[in-house]
């Protein structure tokens, strides 16, 4: 806590020293905040993550440029939670995106569910307008469809995007299309006047996505301070690419879907620099949960090395690709340790703007600056939820598993696979397993795939046999020693 208090003054006195940046109120203006947020996408769908056709060269060159977090995690395996978790800094057993009505399940909003985040959660849109920030949100929205839930009535200024993803087509009987709105109008509907062709995979969204970041970055780049949450969802199934994409990578549509999102990144990032304002601008790149292998191989993702994938709490449903960059601050090529979340993207972002988290509750996410600015290590558990259940914590390199479960025989046998080609004896169950008296641990830095819990019988019965057989001589000698 230290650290991050120390971290928190550190920036304070360097805004209050940075006359040059001052606005013409002679007010040090704090920096732009551009938040990259993919849709399903995973730890292994990189290059500088190992992705082996090496098809994302922006986002590998802005790892090198800055820092790459091999250890960041989602605060849910599941979109809604995930993205409501990144906006307050709170878990969603806190902030309400969570469900109650079946052990372990998670919680999504689509449309027959009518609830959505509550008036009572602070979001970070609304906190950074106290710092003068005007706020944009483009794209995947899934906080709630209801008028109340409007992103507009939490903070952000602008919204180009959907309340929930690009599913469908539907009949517009019984279910209509989802819709897309430009602030409070709907300009149209997925599938009508945003068309998704669901046999070709064309579509032009993400070039929309990307023009409507731009256009903001240019407009207030010299006016006020922005928040930007560029929140796309190409990666999603079904995945879709513009037609100068398609067809282009050596992973199918999936890898077209990735190509075009890089490259759209790497506009936003030549756009800040010839502006001449990539050196005032914190850009964070992640995902709200891992690579859906349900969807593999022509719709999902890779989540690398680990294990199971979206909806599950093991690694691949939950750690993230995390990369952050911000030329003249961050030192360039960095790796940190540091195990990360998307909730601490709010507090952050947060003490970016020379503001502190809300007093009044409990808040998750802690202030990366020591780690960003000084490379420090900060301790702190993850904590792995699973709708109301804690399913699992990491603290440093050892992970516990209290309750296994990925779907049920049901589903399973239906074809609905969370871990495709991943089963591990005794730990990928289909039956929700409790290990609460006896947790199955793990050691990730060595086993990293979750397939080799640790063995505390085998531990135990040779510290036992041990004891039957006596100390050994030189135990003995050591024995009479002070000290020992």
């Amino acid at each position: 806590m230290a650290a991050v208090v120390a971290a928190t003054r550190w920036w304070r006195l360097l805004l209050v020293l940075s006359a040059a940046g001052m606005g013409a109120s002679g007010a040090p203006q704090p920096p732009n905040i551009l938040l990259l947020l993919m849709d399903d996408m995973g730890w292994g769908d990189l290059g500088v993550y190992g992705e082996p056709s090496r098809e994302t060269p922006n986002l590998d060159r802005m790892a090198a440029e800055g820092m790459l977090f091999p250890n960041f995690y989602s605060a849910n395996p599941l979109c809604s939670p995930s993205r409501a978790a990144l906006l307050t800094g709170r878990l969603p057993i806190r902030n309400g995106f969570y469900t109650t009505n079946a052990h372990a399940r998670n919680a999504y909003t689509p449309q027959e569910i009518v609830g959505g985040i509550p008036d009572s959660e602070q979001l970070l849109p609304e906190l950074l307008k106290k710092a003068g920030y005007v706020s944009k949100i483009v794209g995947k929205w899934h906080l709630g469809h209801r008028p109340q839930f409007h992103p507009l009535k939490h903070g952000f200024d602008e919204w180009f995007g959907s309340p929930n993803c690009h599913f469908g087509p539907y009949d517009n009987k019984a279910r209509p299309n989802i819709p897309v709105y430009r602030d409070w109008e709907m300009v149209g509907r997925y599938y009508e006047e945003f068309p998704i062709n669901l046999k070709t995979g064309e579509a032009n969204l993400t070039q929309i996505y990307l023009q409507e970041a731009l256009d903001f970055i240019k407009r207030q780049a010299r006016h006020h301070p922005f928040f930007l949450y560029w929140a796309v969802d190409a990666t999603h199934a079904p995945v879709y690419a513009s037609k100068p994409f398609l067809g282009t990578s050596q992973r199918g549509r999936y890898g077209d879907a990735v190509r075009e999102i890089d490259d759209s990144i790497g506009k936003m990032l030549e756009l800040l620099q010839d502006l001449h304002v990539a050196d005032n601008t914190f850009v964070f790149f992640t995902s709200d949960n891992g690579a859906a292998l349900i969807s593999t191989p022509e719709q999902g993702g890779s989540n690398g090395p680990f294990l199971c994938g979206k909806q599950t709490t093991f690694e691949g449903g939950m750690r993230e690709p995390a990369l952050a960059w911000w030329p003249g601050h961050i030192a360039a090529g960095q790796v940190n340790h540091q195990l990360g979340s998307t909730m601490d993207l709010f507090t952050t972002s947060l003490a970016l703007a020379g503001l502190t988290p809300p007093s009044d509750r409990a808040i998750d996410g802690l202030n990366l600056l020591p780690a960003l600015l000084q490379g420090q290590l900060m301790d702190r558990p993850i904590l792995y939820y699973r709708g109301d259940t804690l399913m699992a914590a990491t603290l440093g390199q050892h992970k516990a598993h209290f309750w296994t479960w990925t779907n049920s025989w049901e589903n399973f046998r239906q074809g609905i696979d969370f871990c495709p080609g991943q089963n591990v004896s005794g730990v990928t169950t289909h039956n929700l397993e409790d290990h609460t008296k006896l947790p199955l641990i793990f050691h990730l830095g060595r086993d990293p795939g979750e397939r080799f819990p640790l063995s505390f019988v085998r531990s135990c019965h040779t510290s036992f046999q041990n004891d039957r057989s006596g100390p050994r001589p030189d135990q003995q000698q050591h024995s009479s020693q002070p000290g020992h």
